[in-house]
């Protein structure tokens, strides 16, 4: 039974883990080397994919999904996508897919003359699955070295252990309370 319960919590945590990892924002400082659109025919992996864009019929199996191309300043190479969430899950409420296409294709730059940005993004990136990160906003940087903090994910992370510890103190509490003898009460 002891390898059932360690089990359970264990699984039950990095569930939780990889869940707020995929979707809390974070930073990637990077050169934006192109941008384009692409029609996409969802599959196996349609669950990392936005829902059908605001004001377009669901229940389609292909629609048009905008690409950012960019290179991080270790010269490895990082692909978004740039869908809008909508209403949807996460609650990002990004609804300007089109201007932050726009602003991105802006902000495109070479190797010889670069023009460093910083693209706040959530989800993961796996070349084998065909997963990509989804882009939420992009604005320009003075330098590869700045460090972005994603003051939104610490305030959602310290929130969350508040309330777990609440929680399993308010648990331990009432266990200690109903185990308590009944002898113990009457003193």
């Amino acid at each position: 039974m002891f390898y059932v319960k360690w089990g359970f919590w264990g699984v039950f945590w990095i569930l939780l883990l990889s869940f707020l990892h995929y979707t809390l924002p974070r930073y990637d400082v990077v050169r934006i080397t192109d941008t384009y659109e692409q029609r996409i025919d969802f599959g196996e992996n349609a669950i990392f994919w936005a829902n059908a864009g605001t004001g377009h019929a669901d229940g389609r199996t292909n629609r048009d999904v905008f690409f950012i191309q960019s290179v991080r300043p270790n010269d490895r190479v990082m692909v978004y996508r740039n869908e809008d969430t909508g209403w949807g899950w996460p609650p990002y409420f990004k609804f300007n897919t089109s201007n932050l296409q726009a602003r991105a294709a802006d902000l495109r730059s070479t190797s010889a003359a670069p023009t460093w940005v910083a693209i706040k993004r959530y989800g993961w990136r796996n070349e084998f699955l065909s997963i990509y990160p989804n882009a939420i906003s992009v604005r320009r940087v003075d330098s590869p070295d700045e460090r972005m903090i994603s003051w939104v994910s610490i305030a959602i992370l310290i929130f969350l252990a508040a309330l777990f510890w609440g929680i399993y103190v308010r648990w331990k509490r009432f266990w200690a309370n109903r185990n308590k003898p009944v002898s113990d009460e009457w003193s």
